[in-house]
Order: structure tokens, then C-alpha cells, then sequence
């Protein structure tokens, strides 16, 4: 739709000018945070969107949800520079999160369109909306900056940029940061990444440029353990963990297993089972846990003037990716039935991404009209396997394991993705209305192929899957009512392909279950209507907005039948189901105030609804789910962030109040509402010496060292008496200094 660009310095924040809700993020507010915080992090000061993770940055993947107008992260669209991001699941196939993309000192900005994104996006998960993030351009001008970090928990964290300048039209920069820091509750583990970005850009002609874009991402980082309101009860705090450095006491718990590999090795009622207080059952604790991901990214892209109104732009990317997930399994025996038997083994789930595609668009301005079309075609590579491997006693599993001695399944993938748009924007009324309008289709063809079957103790399936759809057309008005004012609507249709092997999907499970299910399954889907009103005045911004989207075909892994008839009969195996559909209505509220160039206040208020609108069966059992809040959905959310500048002064104090947010889907449990403050202050100095410029920055988070469940991810039908391992604990607070010289 209308008003698109990556230089959105001089772009309102509210979205003046388009015809569909979007809020922005500029660089004066990437400023604010602690540095290195992600992109992502960064957005959940803007209205309608829950953004948590268990950690200062942003960076933990695994205890980072999004939340966005009743859609989870797994339903949104992500781009860098337009390049595709995928879905940002955890165990993720199509993608990489913008933590690992980006180093956060080089974005530039982000866009959130909340519920309507671009019909260009190149994304097959965006039901919900779409961030689009873009990385800085380098300096015009020759320069070095370095930057260092202290903070809470031992952290070390290095920054640092080279900038070329410009040399006719052609500049380019050199830039990467390495980040060492512990985890904030025993037993202390490391969370480490290295990372390099390269940038070049050539500009030329009238308006026609080249850049390329590199980027490299080493990632290991400890995964803390999932809590239950059940073990809090039993007298666990917030930093409750891991068993780790305590072998022994890991060891006594993994006797304790219900149903051990082999199942010769113990029995119920093991004399060698035991618990320490306040642990009580296999799941309270184990001994450690780590995510490791290795990421190269490369990207050449161009815009053409070709004249006569014309605009070409192309571009090519690449992307690899390999990662592991471990975890210290209790009751998976390592060297079972020798006398080297020990009832923990590691158990790691390896990802494979390697996928490549290009993307171009024409835009033609003739008139009033401003036609463009495009497409987008990707081909990804995708494995995913689970093995173990056997161990004698601690061992360091901060690397890449290899040569498991078990493994359950290996399954390989083959995604191709076909997208192709077509949109008019017409201006009419002497310019105060704006018409978008425009549809897309979209094609996703997925194969698996179960590596060896009879080789593997728990094979996956091998099939074929497709998501299609000809014709999910979007429309949106814009009109001016006056200057600094304007009224917008916009509607949409959108589909989401199905979910790849290394986030789970319909694919992901037995051969059996995959060739029942197949032919009922049925892509989700969306529709959005949202409406609003927008004014700019000389010392303020405001934006309200109001939205309905109607979620259908969601899909959720459930076995029909009883316990007694489960796998007896086709129809009695655990496999995929549409469920039926989520109705969410809402509005949003954002008032900027800047009487002042020292002083301004931001505030974003939203209100959400989402409900299930059908009931399902599992085990035998109806769900009464109907009616019910949407899990990890706030009803109501509230930002409000205070900043001064004055001279080489900068000061700033945010909030974050999060509503009521269940973990069940009959909302028989979840967390009340709560508010996190950060603050940060800033002291820029004059030139001295070989500085340029340097500056010293204080940053803290979570003020009031507030504690609560940051992530809701393990979602369960009913938890009464909160016994479902369901959330990870925020982090408590912290404190970091920063030393930031350019030359």
C-alpha cells in the first residue's frame, strides 16, 4: 500500500499517509535502550503488541512471544531490508529471529504494520500483521566507533564500526560485536554471540542504486528452565533453575523417571530416586539445557529509475543455518544395561536451513495511479532430527555434537514458495483521497522425505503438503479531512502456510497419523478490517484505531478418541485438526506530546478481545473452549515513555503495563496484570583528542525488579491446579554501563 520507505527519519511515527494502521520506530528511539537490545524488543513499546523474553537484550530465543492483536508470533511476517525472516518459531525452518540478522546498533528502524502488512511483504505467516525492520546506511563521511558494555551478570559486551565514507557514489561499512554474558539465576551459565554485519552501498545516476548486505551470527545461549505455579507453591522462587553444577542431585531426580529407556533399567519405587525440596516431581528441574545456531546471510539488492515514471527493484538473498538444541533427558539412559548406566543422556534436536530466493516489483506512476506489481520466489532446504548421545558424567556441551548413539527421526524438507502481487494506489480529489487497491497470490509446495525409516526408533512422515490461494485481495482509503488530519479503513484476506518440521506442523509426526489427517487439513486464514483516525499538530501526534479479524481453520495436534481407543482405529491417532476459528476485536490509542525540542511523552493504550468461537475434542473429551480468552493475549496494555533531551543530556523513563493473560485454553489459570519500568541516562561529550565524539550511558531494566511469567508458550487444555510447566520468569533487575567514542 501507500507511503512505503526505508528512510523513515522523516516519516511520521504514526503512520500519516497510509491506509492501513502502522506504527514506526526511528532511530532517536533505538537510542534510548540498552545497546544491543533487539529490534524486536524494541517494538513493544508501540500499541497492540506484547513483546517478552527473559532477558535484558531481548536476545534468549527461546523465551521470546510475540503477541499482536490475537496472533502469536508464529502468524506474523518479518523482513530486514525486505529480506524474508520467516516465521520466528524457536525451533525455526523458514528463517532466523532479527537478533541474529541484525547487531542492534545497526538498525536504522522499524515499521510495525499491526493486522494489514504491504501486499509486497515476502512472508507466508503474516494473518496477523507484519515488522519490518532496516538496517542503517553507511556514514557519508570516514569514521571508527567503538563501544563497550558492563553490566549485571558479568556482562561484556563490544561494539564496533568502521565507515569507508563516500567515494564516488560508493560507501560501505565493516561492523560486529561480541556479547558475553551469564544467565541471571544458578547455575550461571554462559549466553554468548558473536556476530559481523557488512554493508556496501553505490549510488549512481538519477536515483538508481546497488547494496549488498553480509551478515554472520555465532549463538549459544544456556535455556532456563520452564516453571509451574505449582512449584512456586512448593516454596521455588523466581530464580528457581537448573540442577547444574549439582551432578548428583540431577542424577537421584533421573531415577525418579515414570517411564525410563530401556524400560529395564529401573522400576517404580527405585530406592536410588530421590528429590531435594522444593522439588518434587521429573519435571521440576534437570540438569542444563543450550541452544546453539550458527547463521550466514547475504543479500544483493538494486533500484532502477528507469524513467518515464518507472521504479525496478530486485533482489537476491541467501541463507544458512545450523543449529542444536540440548537437553540433559532424565530417564534416557546412557550405555544402558553396562556397567557405565546412567539415566541421563543429551538429547539434541538438530536444525538444517539452507534456502535462496530473489524478489523484484515494478512500479509505474502515470497519472494518478501508481501501479506496481511483483513477485517473490524462495527455495529452502530444511532438516530436522532428534538424537541422543550418551554420556559418562558433566561434559561441556557448548559446541556442535556429533555421532549420536541414538536417533529418533531424520527428516528432510523441501519448501517452495511462489508470491506474486498487483496494486494500484489512485489519488483523487486533488489529492485528499487515496485508494489502494491490489491482491496477491500465493503458492507453498512442502515435501518431506523421513531419512531411512527403518533405521530410526520414532520416524517422522514423508508426504506433501500445499497451501494455495489465487486471489487474497486488500483494499484501503485514506482521506484527508483537513491538514494534519485524516480518516483510513483497509481490509484484508491472508493465508499461512504450513508450519515446517523444526517448529513441529502436520508433518512432523508418525507416517500413520500424516496419511489420516492429509486430506482433511486445511490452511489457517484471516480477515481484517480496521479503521481509524490520525492528527498531527504543531506539538503533537495522535492515532485511534479500531480492528475485527476473524481467524479460521486453527490447527492444533489432538487425539479425537479416548485413552482406551487411542491408535486402535485410523481415526483414533494424535494428528492435526482444524479446531475451528478466533473472532478479536480492539482498539488502539497512541497521543505524542512534544510541547518542547527537550521534552516529549509518548503513551500507547490498547484494548483486545479474542475469543475461540468453537469447542474440540481430545482424548475422548469435549474442550469448552468456546467463548474463551485467547491464550497469551493481554486484554488491555498500556505504554507511557518520558524523554529529555538538553544539550549533551538525554534522560528517559519508560513503563509497561501487560493485562490479564491466560495459559489454558478454558482460562482456568494464567497471570494477572503487571508493570515493568527501564530507565536509561545518557552524557555526550564535546571533541577531545582523536574523539570525534564520545559518550557514557547508564541503562536499567525492570526498575521495580518486578517478578512475573515474561513468556507463555507451553499451553495446555486446563491446568486447575497449575501444575503445567508453562512459562519462563522475567529477569530481575539490571544495570549496564556503556562507553561509546567515534574517531
Amino acid at each position: 500500500m501507500s507511503g512505503e520507505t526505508t528512510t523513515l527519519d522523516a516519516v511520521s511515527v504514526i503512520g500519516m499517509g497510509e491506509t492501513r494502521q502502522v506504527q514506526r520506530v526511528k532511530l532517536a528511539d533505538i537510542e534510548k535502550t540498552t545497546p544491543g537490545t533487539s529490534a524486536q524488543k524494541i517494538l513493544n513499546k508501540l500499541p497492540g503488541i506484547s513483546v517478552q523474553s527473559n532477558d535484558a537484550y531481548g536476545a534468549n530465543e527461546e523465551s521470546q512471544t510475540i503477541s499482536l492483536r490475537g496472533f502469536n508470533q508464529r502468524l506474523l511476517g518479518y523482513t530486514l531490508d525486505g529480506i524474508p525472516l520467516g516465521d520466528n518459531s524457536y525451533g525455526n525452518y523458514n528463517g532466523l529471529g532479527i537478533s541474529r540478522a541484525l547487531i542492534g546498533e545497526n538498525l536504522a528502524s522499524a515499521e510495525l504494520a499491526a493486522g494489514i502488512g504491504s501486499l509486497g511483504t515476502a512472508s507466508t505467516s503474516n494473518l496477523g500483521g507484519t515488522l519490518q525492520y532496516y538496517s542503517s546506511d553507511p556514514q557519508a563521511e570516514f569514521g571508527l566507533r567503538v563501544a563497550q558494555t558492563f553490566g549485571s551478570d558479568n556482562t561484556r559486551r563490544t561494539y564496533a564500526r568502521l565507515d569507508t565514507g563516500d567515494h564516488g557514489g560508493f560507501s560501505m561499512y565493516l561492523s560486529g560485536s561480541l556479547l558475553s554474558a551469564d544467565m541471571w539465576s544458578r547455575p550461571g551459565d554462559n549466553q554468548d554471540q558473536n556476530q559481523v554485519n557488512l554493508k556496501a552501498v553505490y549510488n549512481f545516476g538519477d536515483g538508481n542504486r546497488i547494496s549488498a548486505y553480509v551478515a554472520s551470527a555465532e549463538t549459544s545461549q544456556a535455556n532456563y528452565a520452564y516453571l509451574s505455579k505449582a512449584l512456586l507453591a512448593r516454596g521455588a522462587d523466581w530464580d528457581w533453575n537448573l540442577y547444574k553444577p549439582d551432578w548428583q542431585r540431577a542424577i537421584a531426580a533421573a531415577y525418579c523417571a515414570p517411564k525410563p529407556w530401556p524400560a529395564n533399567q529401573h522400576r517404580a519405587g527405585d530406592p536410588r530416586c530421590s528429590f531435594t525440596s522444593p522439588a518434587a516431581t521429573i519435571d521440576d528441574a534437570y540438569y542444563a539445557s543450550r541452544a546453539i545456531r550458527t547463521d550466514h546471510l547475504a543479500a544483493l539488492a538494486g533500484e532502477f529509475n528507469l524513467g518515464e515514471g518507472l521504479l525496478l527493484k530486485s533482489q537476491a538473498y541467501y541463507h544458512d543455518d545450523r543449529g542444536q538444541g540440548h537437553w540433559w533427558s532424565p530417564g534416557n539412559y546412557s550405555y544402558p544395561n553396562t556397567a557405565k548406566a546412567i539415566p541421563i543422556s543429551i538429547r539434541s534436536t538438530n536444525y538444517g536451513i539452507n534456502r535462496y530466493g530473489v524478489m523484484s516489483s515494478l512500479a509505474w506512476e502515470i497519472g494518478n495511479h501508481r501501479i506496481e506489481g511483483g513477485f517473490w520466489y524462495e527455495s529452502n532446504h530444511h532438516d530436522v532430527q532428534r538424537n541422543f548421545y550418551f554420556i559418562e558424567g558433566p561434559v561441556n556441551d557448548d559446541r556442535f555434537l556429533n555421532d549420536p548413539d541414538r536417533r529418533l527421526f531424520f527428516q528432510k524438507y523441501r519448501i517452495n514458495t511462489r508470491q506474486a502481487y498487483l496494486q494500484d494506489t489512485i489519488s483523487l480529489l486533488d489529492g485528499r483521497m487515496t485508494v489502494d487497491v491490489g491482491a496477491k497470490s500465493t503458492q507453498v509446495d512442502m515435501r518431506a522425505r523421513q531419512v531411512d525409516p527403518r533405521a530410526m526408533e520414532v520416524p517422522n512422515a514423508t508426504g506433501r503438503l500445499e497451501t494455495k490461494d489465487s486471489f487474497l485481495p486488500q483494499i484501503g482509503v485514506g482521506y484527508k479531512l483537513g491538514e494534519g488530519q485524516e480518516l483510513f479503513a483497509a481490509y484484508t484476506e491472508n493465508v499461512a502456510a504450513f508450519v515446517g518440521g523444526g517448529a513441529g506442523g502436520p508433518l512432523a509426526i508418525g507416517q500413520a497419523a500424516f496419511d489420516a489427517q492429509k486430506a482433511d487439513l486445511k490452511p489457517e486464514e484471516s480477515q481484517t478490517l480496521e479503521a481509524g483516525y490520525r492528527r498531527v499538530g504543531e506539538t503533537y501526534q495522535a492515532s485511534l484505531s479500531v480492528y475485527k479479524v476473524k481467524f479460521d481453520n486453527r490447527l492444533l495436534s489432538l487425539n479425537p478418541c479416548s485413552s482406551i481407543e487411542a491408535g486402535t482405529r485410523p481415526e483414533c491417532i494424535t494428528k492435526f485438526f482444524n479446531v475451528g476459528s478466533v473472532d478479536s476485536y480492539g482498539s488502539e490509542l497512541v497521543f505524542i506530546w512534544k510541547p518542547s525540542e527537550h521534552f516529549e511523552w509518548y503513551n500507547a493504550l490498547s484494548w483486545n478481545k479474542s475469543t475461540y468461537q468453537d469447542n474440540y475434542i481430545d482424548s475422548g473429551k469435549v474442550v469448552q473452549t468456546r467463548d474463551k480468552r485467547v491464550v497469551d493475549v493481554p486484554d488491555k496494555m498500556l505504554s507511557s515513555e518520558i524523554t529529555y533531551r538538553n544539550g549533551p543530556w538525554l534522560a528517559t523513563l519508560s513503563g509497561k503495563y501487560t493485562g490479564k493473560r491466560y495459559y489454558t485454553y478454558t482460562n482456568d489459570n494464567g497471570f494477572g496484570g503487571s508493570t515493568t519500568f527501564d530507565a536509561a541516562v545518557r552524557y555526550t561529550f564535546d571533541a577531545m583528542g582523536p574523539f570525534r565524539q564520545w559518550s557514557i550511558a547508564l541503562n536499567g531494566t525492570n526498575l521495580g525488579d518486578k517478578r512475573t511469567a515474561s513468556n507463555l508458550t507451553a499451553f495446555s487444555a486446563s491446568d486447575p491446579q497449575g501444575k503445567t510447566y508453562a512459562f519462563h520468569a522475567n529477569a530481575p533487575r539490571q544495570v549496564f554501563l556503556t562507553f561509546d567514542a567515534r574517531f
